[in-house]
C-alpha cells in the first residue's frame, strides 16, 4: 500500500503534529467523500506501508521530526512557484522562507526525495508569459543542485477557480509552446529534467515526458527493493499514477491559494480547521455512533512476492 499525503490538502504543512501522532498510533481513519458515514481505518504501520507520497506548499513543519519516517520510503512533492501573495495568500516568502527550506529537504534527504513542482501555470496580466520565463529560470538556477526533476502542469478552470479568480487563464497553444521551449532550455543547462502532470498533450519534441507523481520506480530506488502498485484509476486518463491511498480531506487547506482545486465549498474550510483535533484519528473532527469504520486491509502480496524473485 502506497500513501498519499496528500493530494486533498496541505498536510506537512497544516497537520504535521496529527500526522505524526497517527504515525505513532499505528493507523489513520478517512471519511468516504462521496458516503462520509463510511469511514475507513487504514494501517500506517511500516510493513504496511510501502512507499508515502507528500504533497506540500511548505514542509518545514515536518523538517524536525523526519527520523520518526525512519523505514519508510517516502519522497516530497515540493510545489514551488513564483506566485505572490496575491496569489498564495498565506504561504511564506519564497527566497526567504521555501527556497531555503527546499534546499535544507533536500540535504536532508538526497536531491532524488524532492521532486519539484511548478504548477498550475496559468496567465493574467501579470503572470505573464514571460514572467514565467524569467522566474523559472532563477528558480531552477537556484534548485538545481536540490532536485532531480521538475513537473509542470497547466491550470484546470474548475468552476470555483472561476470565482475565486477570474481573472487568470489557462495558457494557448502558443503560450504553451513559447514557455516549455524555454523551460526546456533552462532545464537542460541545470541538469534537471521536466515532465508534466496529467496532461494530455504531446510535449515530447521540447524533451518533455508525461510524470507519475505517486511513482513507484522512485519508490523502489528508495526502498532498494521493488515496490509496485497498478495504475490509479480513478484519477484523470492522462495521469500516470500508481495507486495511492489518499489520507486527506477536501475543504481543509487553509494556505489560500487563489487557484486551489481541492476548497470547492469555501465557506466549509475554515469551519474544518477549526474543527481539526491533532488527537483526533480523523483529519476533521471526530468519529461519532453513526459512523461505519471498516479496516482496510493492506495488499501485501504483489511487493513481497516481487522481492522473493530477485
Amino acid at each position: 500500500m502506497i500513501l498519499s499525503v496528500s493530494r486533498r490538502t496541505d498536510i506537512p504543512a497544516l497537520y504535521a503534529d496529527w500526522f505524526f501522532h497517527r504515525l505513532a498510533e499505528g493507523f489513520v481513519c478517512v471519511r468516504n467523500p462521496m458516503n462520509p458515514r463510511q469511514v475507513s481505518r487504514i494501517s500506517l504501520k511500516r510493513e504496511d506501508v510501502d512507499g508515502i507520497v507528500f504533497w506540500t506548499k511548505n514542509p518545514i513543519p515536518m523538517m524536525d521530526r523526519l527520523h520518526l519516517l525512519d523505514g519508510y520510503p517516502y519522497y516530497f512533492q515540493f510545489t514551488l512557484t513564483s506566485y505572490g501573495r496575491d496569489t498564495e495568500t498565506n504561504l511564506p516568502s519564497k527566497n526567504d522562507v521555501l527556497i531555503p527550506a527546499f534546499r535544507e529537504l533536500a540535504e536532508k534527504l538526497g536531491r532524488h526525495r524532492v521532486v519539484w513542482r511548478y504548477d498550475p501555470v496559468f496567465i493574467s496580466a501579470h503572470y505573464t508569459v514571460d514572467y514565467h520565463i524569467r522566474y523559472f529560470t532563477k528558480m531552477a538556477e537556484m534548485l538545481a543542485d536540490s532536485t532531480e526533476k521538475c513537473t509542470v502542469s497547466f491550470l484546470d478552470y474548475y468552476k470555483n477557480t472561476r470565482k475565486t479568480a477570474p481573472e487568470i487563464s489557462t495558457p494557448d497553444e502558443e503560450e504553451i509552446c513559447r514557455m516549455m521551449t524555454a523551460f526546456s532550455e533552462t532545464a537542460k543547462r541545470v541538469g534537471i529534467a521536466i515532465d508534466t502532470c496529467a496532461e494530455e498533450a504531446d510535449l515530447s519534441r521540447y524533451e518533455i515526458s508525461h510524470a507519475a507523481c505517486i511513482d513507484t520506480e522512485r519508490l523502489s530506488r528508495i526502498a532498494g527493493v521493488p515496490v509496485t502498485a497498478p495504475p490509479d484509476r480513478n484519477q484523470r486518463k492522462a495521469c500516470g499514477c500508481a495507486s495511492a491511498v489518499d489520507i486527506g480531506v477536501y475543504n481543509t487547506c487553509v494556505n489560500g491559494c487563489r487557484y486551489c482545486y481541492a476548497n470547492y465549498i469555501l465557506p466549509l474550510v475554515q469551519e474544518n480547521y477549526r474543527s481539526h483535533d491533532p488527537s483526533s484519528p480523523l483529519l476533521t473532527g471526530h468519529l461519532t455512533a453513526e459512523d461505519k469504520v471498516t479496516d482496510r486491509k493492506p495488499d501485501r502480496k504483489k511487493t513481497q512476492l516481487t522481492m522473493l524473485g530477485e
